[in-house]
């Protein structure tokens, strides 16, 4: 059966409150109780010791007896034999008390506050009796004992009192407990179904939310959590916006830039098929075909490498290897790409510098990065430069004259399908806006680290930091 959390609150508070209100209640009424029996022991022992001082004297006791006769209370003596002597009676009566209570009287020890269903005489009454033993002065032998009883209905009606006054104070005490719950309840339960409605706007997309904090207790830490969380999800959310419209700007421009080759090489193929082309041309639409085929296989295997590496399906072959030669090599193989677009592309490294990493991973990373600076500069300089580090590193940096970029651009250049000037984007060295997203990913994975300062209209420059074995 289900419960709401609100009567959950209420009933616990409540239950404590009661709980606590009948253990105090149950605990007062002993104290009570006990504390009457004591104070009407209290004073029948002084009314039988001030009997005592006055050396029993009868008119003494009748005076005491007519004096607490409004109380209710009874004095009796009896002598050393446990026969009563006062009140005289023509009846021997005894106290019925036990023989070793007796041997405790002639010890001088008093017995404490008992009860009997009946006085002396046989009548039918619940009284408290207290027993005070007198000795002679001269001799100090044990003379008898002197009984002073109360009714004990006197006390019970005490008790009374306090019991109807304490069951209207704990009347009074559930109903404020009552209130007091529902209030408290009410404000725990507020305060879950504000993180509950708060969740609801989340479900339906809505991020723009944020609980009130007061850090007080566990719910505000809850808060903060889901603040925290509502946070990052908005975060996420804006980067799956952001991926999702790249990814469709991506598929439109992988559309076009294969609709172009295959339309090309389509009409190319026609033509050889109907004869429309010269035998002197022939050779130069198959050169034609070949470029848009590269180009094409280019586009897939970049997006299929991102893939791997992103999923970690690559395993590297680190090695030491001289970076001069390997830089050299990138520099010759890009030279005429470099031409191409008026720029000149060098080389400034010592001999003898050495890098720890996989060698053709390494070529990836600098060849994506050299032909990104070729796809943005234009009658310019392509400067490559190794050096040592001061920690035990080796540092490449590729730097271009190129149009260079804004901070905003130099914060996105990472992200996948991203292109900064996206009227290059049709260029034959950056179709799919993937190169530098694949650079990252690899410098990650050799545990190195790229860096990137461009100055829009200057020229961009990216630093690669490669720790040594």
């Amino acid at each position: 059966m289900r419960i709401n959390y609100f009567y959950q609150q209420m009933l616990a508070f409540f239950a404590v409150v009661m709980t606590v209100l009948i253990i105090l209640g149950f605990s007062f009424l002993q104290f009570a109780r006990s504390t009457a029996y004591r104070s009407t022991e209290k004073q029948l022992f002084g009314y039988a010791e001030a009997l005592i001082d006055e050396d029993l004297q009868t008119d003494k006791i009748e005076n005491g007896q007519v004096i607490l006769k409004n109380q209710g209370v009874s004095i009796y003596v009896f002598d050393h034999t446990d026969t009563m002597t006062y009140p005289s009676t023509t009846q021997n009566y005894i106290s019925g008390i036990s023989d070793s209570d007796l041997e405790k009287l002639k010890n001088g020890e008093p017995i404490t506050l008992t009860q009997r269903n009946t006085d002396f005489f046989g009548n039918q009454i619940n009284t408290a009796i207290v027993y005070q033993p007198f000795f002679t002065q001269s001799t100090g032998d044990f003379y008898g004992f002197i009984a002073v009883s109360a009714p004990i209905s006197t006390i019970e009606a005490n008790l009374k009192d306090i019991r109807n006054n304490l069951f209207s104070a704990f009347i009074f005490s559930v109903l404020g407990a009552t209130v007091a719950s529902y209030f408290f309840a009410k404000f725990q339960v507020n305060r879950i179904n504000r993180i509950r409605s708060a969740t609801h706007k989340i479900a339906k997309g809505d991020f723009n939310v944020h609980l009130e904090n007061k850090e007080m207790d566990e719910f505000d830490d809850l808060a903060a959590d889901f603040n925290t969380m509502v946070d990052s999800l908005k975060s996420s959310q804006e980067e799956i916006e952001r991926l999702e419209n790249r990814r469709r700007q991506f598929m439109a421009d992988a559309a076009h830039e294969m609709r172009t080759p295959l339309t090309t090489i389509n009409g190319l193929l026609e033509g050889i098929e109907h004869d429309m082309i010269p035998e002197n041309q022939k050779q130069r639409s198959v050169q034609l075909m070949q470029n848009e085929t590269r180009r094409l296989i280019r586009l897939v295997n970049e997006n299929l490498d991102y893939e791997k590496i992103r999923s970690n399906q690559i395993n590297l072959q680190k090695q030491t290897f001289n970076a001069f030669d390997a830089l050299e090599m990138i520099i010759e193989q890009l030279k005429g790409k470099a031409e191409a677009s008026g720029n000149e592309l060098l080389l400034n490294c010592p001999k003898d510098l050495t890098l720890f990493a996989d060698y053709d991973r390494f070529s990836q990373i600098v060849v994506n990065i050299v032909q990104n600076a070729i796809q943005f500069t234009e009658n310019g300089k392509i400067k490559v430069t190794g050096e040592f580090g001061e920690n035990n590193e080796s540092i490449i940096k590729i730097a271009d004259s190129g149009i260079g970029m804004t901070a905003e651009e130099v914060e996105n250049i990472w992200e996948r399908y991203y292109k900064a000037d996206i009227s290059r984007k049709n260029t034959k060295y950056g179709e799919s806006g993937l190169g530098l997203a694949i650079v990252q990913q690899l410098v990650n994975l050799h545990g190195a680290r790229v860096s990137v300062e461009s100055i829009a209209g200057e020229g961009t420059t990216f630093t690669l930091v490669f720790p040594l074995e």
